[in-house]
């Protein structure tokens, strides 16, 4: 028979060897396990394990031939290896060997004494091929089918297989120290955030009344500022208004006199211009050319020229520079009239003056309050009614901080709402993953390198440059069941539940759906990524080793948060 591929969890199934009943090994059959010994005890006959009823004579144990519905008389043979489990069980027509059986023995037992017993299909024995994996002492191939002759073997490699061990116990050891202080990063994470809250808390308390304060304040001020007249061009009190008018005037006049003066210096300078262009025509006309009109002109410039004209006033033009500078100290301060407050109380009753201070102060309060209830039961007009009415500075300052405070207890909120949502998410057992949050392990896989980044995101990096191209981003945890043979170096997920991230909605695939990626997890040393492949179009599967899940043993259908270590 040629080599069988071995696939199935129940064609390896390791044995603890029996060393109480030690005796027991001179007469146990080739191929029978220690813990199926007590039924190969009699020494004339046997019994079929499951069918107590068939009895056989001994001499028909191993004799190449399935007299026993369930196989166990050929424990050391392929006789029965036509069986196989069936589940849930099906009725047996023994008769008919085509028809499948549930067998009572697991396999073909090999002692392998040096390094761990295992059981070996029954396909496998006498197939001609020696399988040390799994039958190191070569005890299957006991017929020497085709001349092989398998040599016992277990001295050296169970010698390997204990230092490879002893290398996988400490790595694993080291692992699970590691998922240890991951487990305390991660508690005094979550203890951080609850410690903020607590903090958060408080000062939103705090804020919360700063800002009922504040509101109060406003509205004090807002109240008092009613009492007076607003101030502005063109409103509030006498002085006020007249200050403001006077202003646009001077103003207006201050224009006019420098376009004035301007108009002046130009016709100046033309009347220099001309005079200069007579005065060269007197000297130089000729006397003896006997022409009138030259003669009326020359004499004309003559009478002109010797009349008195008052010379240049450097004194005036001086004071009236002066008066054109905007800083000068001569200039009028209309600030000092623009903020003048009057109380349209203080107007209509003048009396208050000639009272004593102390009284003059009270009467004054009284009278702007007796002004704002007026004002409030709309007997008098509110100045603060008009849309282009300008708001004090007391008030604007009082708005700004009360808008200042409310700014800060929106944010302080806002922050305690997020983290009150983090403690109620999802990090996996033991809260593990808030420790490897964000946390980014790369690997390099033909003309791409792949990032994975602990419930955050995946990404795929072109070699060749140009950008990243997104493999999903973390939706939740979830356990998913593995059935898979464990690689020789270990770095796989073998067989059981695994914890898996699952990553969706990456950059759209052109023609197909957006990217998203699965990762499952299994335990390791150091993060890292073991193994990325396409199962589906821009549908990605993704191995990643961690010692975030050493130890831990997660139940099927049971969220990964459930998990027992």
């Amino acid at each position: 028979m040629g080599r069988r591929h071995i696939s199935s969890l129940a064609l390896l199934l390791p044995v603890l060897a029996s060393t109480a009943d030690a005796a027991s090994d001179a007469v146990r059959p080739r191929g029978v396990a220690p813990e199926f010994a007590k039924y190969y005890k009699d020494a004339e006959t046997f019994t079929c394990i499951s069918n107590p009823s068939i009895i056989l004579p001994i001499a028909r144990l191993n004799d190449d031939y399935c007299d026993c519905p369930d196989g166990s008389d050929e424990p050391g043979t392929s006789a029965c290896s036509y069986l196989s489990r069936l589940s849930p069980p099906q009725p047996l027509n023994f008769k008919n060997k085509d028809v499948n059986s549930t067998p009572a023995l697991p396999g073909f037992y090999c002692k392998n004494k040096g390094h761990q017993s295992s059981y070996i299909p029954f396909t496998n024995v006498n197939d001609g091929a020696c399988d040390y994996e799994l039958c190191c002492d070569g005890s299957d191939e006991y017929d020497h089918v085709g001349g092989v002759n398998c040599e016992d073997q277990c001295a050296k490699i169970g010698k390997e297989w204990r230092k490879a061990d002893e290398a996988r116990q400490k790595s694993l050891g080291a692992a699970r120290q590691r998922r240890k202080e991951l487990v305390v990063e991660a508690g005094r994470m979550r203890k951080e955030v609850e410690d903020r809250i607590q903090t958060l808390q408080t000062q939103i308390d705090g804020a919360a009344l700063k800002v009922d304060a504040l509101t109060k304040s406003l509205a004090e001020i807002e109240r008092a500022e009613r009492g007076k007249v607003i101030k502005g061009a063109g409103k509030g009190g006498k002085v006020t208004v007249l200050a403001s008018l006077a202003k646009e005037r001077i103003r207006e006049l201050t224009d006019n006199i420098d376009r004035v003066r301007s108009e002046r210096d130009t016709a100046k300078g033309r009347i220099e211009e001309l005079e200069g262009m007579l005065k060269r025509f007197k000297e130089e006309y000729n006397p003896n050319f006997n022409d009138e009109g030259v003669k009326r002109a020359v004499q004309a410039w003559e009478n002109y020229a010797a009349q008195d004209r008052p010379g240049p006033n450097d004194a005036l033009d001086r004071d009236l520079d002066e008066i054109l500078k905007p800083d000068s100290e001569s200039a009028i301060k209309w600030e000092d009239f623009e903020t003048v407050e009057e109380s349209d109380v203080e107007l209509l009753y003048k009396f208050e003056e000639y009272l004593p201070t102390p009284v003059r102060s009270w009467v004054d309060a009284k009278l702007r309050d007796l002004r704002v209830l007026l004002i409030e039961n709309g007997i008098l007009a509110d100045p603060q009614s008009t849309t282009d009415t300008p708001e004090s500075k007391a008030v604007t300052d009082a708005k700004s901080q009360l808008n200042s405070a409310k700014q800060e207890l929106d944010n302080d909120k806002s922050e305690l709402t997020k983290h009150e949502e983090d403690l109620t998410k999802d990090y996996g057992p033991d809260s593990i993953f808030r420790a490897l949050k964000d946390r980014c392990v790369e690997s390099d896989s033909g003309e791409y390198t792949y990032e994975h980044c602990f419930l955050s995101r995946t990404t795929q990096k072109s070699k060749k440059g140009g950008g990243h191209t997104g493999m999903g981003n973390f939706v939740r945890i979830e356990s998913i069941t593995v059935d898979e043979e464990l690689p020789a170096d270990g770095k796989g997920l073998g067989s059981g539940e695994r914890i898996a991230l699952k990553y969706e909605n990456g950059q759209h695939c052109w023609n197909g759906p957006n990217r998203s990626t699965q990762v499952i997890l299994a335990c390791a040393e150091k993060d890292e990524i073991w193994k990325i492949v396409e199962e589906e179009k821009c549908v990605y599967r993704m191995e990643v080793g961690t010692p975030a899940v050493c130890g831990v043993e997660v139940q099927k259908g049971a969220s990964p948060e459930h998990g027992e270590l």
